[in-house]
């Protein structure tokens, strides 16, 4: 095997004191195409930007050509070969493809003036398309380029550095079937000439059928290598979870009674073309897991009205209800507890008493005045209902843990009696102590009748703490798993688009 072009040697990064890498090794050598796997948060992009040059390890190395460097940077990087295909587009809708593809790098013709030569630009342009088999031309401004075409563009751009490692980061999510096909088989052209692949995805049919060797990541570890016939889909999920759950599950009072929130055929801006069904139930409290990308988000903000769904049916207690805004969602009774409470949950600046009081002012308001004694005594209430630990009311909310901070928002919403709480990411950031508190919580309020949704990318939550589990997978539900049949396994199966047997 020959020598590896780039890698990385005992690399350990850290992030606020929680360790993102630990003393992970991984190469890359010519004409191997290189799957590298694992859960969310388990490193993956942290590796590839340290290999990429945009962040510095704490220890260890990254050698490039046997070389060992404390660090690479972006250009020591890209004058190595190595280029990066991003998940998120960095492409400029205002350029046309071809002056996308080449940006930065364009031909100029000569003169006083050394203007741009678009002749040139587009020469070099169309080969590279023609590889990719686009059906677009250089010259098409990017503007009138779906998503799935934009991306082609990206890949065209890595392509234009003559790179000797491409690094891509799941560069299908947005592109159809037989486009993922086309880029499986430009892998497959790339190994030939001896370009090295790196391929990270959550879709593990892609590492199966175009891999030479995979590298799993967990916990911010590498815990196996896999090569040849031993990369199966099944194997690397078993690797990826390979941990006992510490089990948070606490039965409800009583069994579920009837559905409160249904979603029928429902269609959202981020994936239009896949219809979400799901039933939430009085006092249950429904896990919806997947991995980055696949939706949970952008429902959770069509249910709160941020962004009204394209089709379908929000249905409340058996009643279709119209829900185009966050105030007629309020008014049913629905509230979203954010992924991001500080920038969308709180007014950071503000007196707890405010931030608990702010959703509840239209009614509890004479004119334009607050009542400011009842704000008090409103706020003191779920004070000390939930254990905010705070030594004045009067305090920024931007001064307390996120813990606590997680909890005002949480009372902001309980001080108007909830029907349905969608919980986006309740404890990310959130210590131990807080995380269990929470948990209590939103069992007490399912043991009231309170239908719960709770969104979570922590498997030992989703396991812990829900009744049920519905999986996304690319905007729509993949499955929904009942308590009794609930595993790693079971939910990462459905998360990765393999059906559970």
């Amino acid at each position: 095997m020959n020598a590896s072009i780039l890698s990385a040697n005992g690399v350990t990064k850290a992030f606020a004191g929680v360790l993102a890498l630990d003393r992970v090794d991984f190469a890359v050598r010519p004409g191997e195409v290189v799957g590298l796997v694992g859960e969310n948060g388990a490193g993956k992009s942290t590796l590839m930007k340290i290999l990429g040059g945009i962040l510095a390890p704490d220890a260890g190395s990254v050698g490039l050509d046997g070389v060992d460097l404390p660090r690479l940077t972006v250009a020591s990087a890209m004058a190595g070969g190595i280029a990066f295909v991003h998940q998120e587009l960095n492409l400029f809708d205002n350029l046309t493809v071809a002056a996308n593809v080449m940006i930065g790098r364009e031909p100029v013709r000569g003169g006083p003036l050394r203007l741009v030569d678009d002749a040139a630009l587009e020469r070099r342009t169309a080969p590279l398309l023609a590889q990719l088999g686009a059906d677009f031309a250089p010259r098409t401004p990017l503007s009138r380029l779906s998503l799935a075409q934009m991306q082609l563009v990206e890949i065209a751009k890595a392509l234009s550095l003559q790179a000797r490692v491409v690094i891509m980061d799941e560069p299908t999510s947005s592109l159809t079937a037989s486009e993922t096909d086309r880029l499986l088989d430009v892998i497959g052209h790339l190994k030939a000439r001896g370009v090295a692949v790196v391929l990270i995805t959550h879709r593990l049919g892609e590492i199966e059928r175009c891999a030479d060797r995979v590298v799993i990541l967990r916990d911010g570890r590498r815990v196996a290598e896999l090569a040849g016939d031993a990369i199966r889909a099944d194997t690397m999920i078993a690797h990826m979870i390979g941990r006992d759950l510490k089990t948070l599950y606490r039965a409800p009072a009583a069994p579920p009674g009837p559905a409160i929130l249904e979603l029928r055929a429902l269609r959202t801006p981020y994936r239009p073309e896949r219809p979400v069904h799901l039933t939430v139930h009085r006092g249950e409290i429904l896990g919806l897991a997947g991995l980055v990308g696949a939706g949970r988000t952008e429902l959770a903000r069509a249910i709160f009205g941020i962004d009204r769904p394209l089709a379908g049916e929000i249905v409340i207690d058996g009643r279709p209800v119209a829900i185009a805004s966050p105030d007629q969602a309020i008014a049913q009774g629905l509230y979203l507890i954010p992924e991001d409470r500080k920038r969308l949950g709180l007014m950071l600046d503000f007196p707890i008493r405010q931030n608990v009081s702010m959703a509840m002012l239209a009614g509890r308001s004479a004119a334009t005045l607050v009542d400011l004694e009842e704000e008090e005594a409103v706020a003191a209430r779920e004070r000390d209902r939930l254990g905010i630990r705070a030594a004045s009311l009067s305090l920024p909310a931007g001064a307390l843990s996120g813990g606590n901070q997680q909890k005002v928002v949480l009372a902001k919403w309980l001080a108007l009696s909830p029907r349905i709480l969608v919980f986006d990411e309740p404890t990310r950031g959130v210590d131990v102590g807080a995380k269990s508190e929470i948990y209590r919580i939103m069992r007490e309020l399912s043991d009231a009748g309170v239908g719960i949704l709770m969104i979570s990318s922590d498997m030992e939550e989703i396991i812990g703490v829900s009744d049920r589990v519905a999986v996304m997978h690319e905007g729509a539900i993949a499955g929904l798993i009942e308590r009794d049949g609930l595993s790693e396994e079971a939910i990462l199966s459905l998360a990765v688009g393999r059906r559970t047997r």
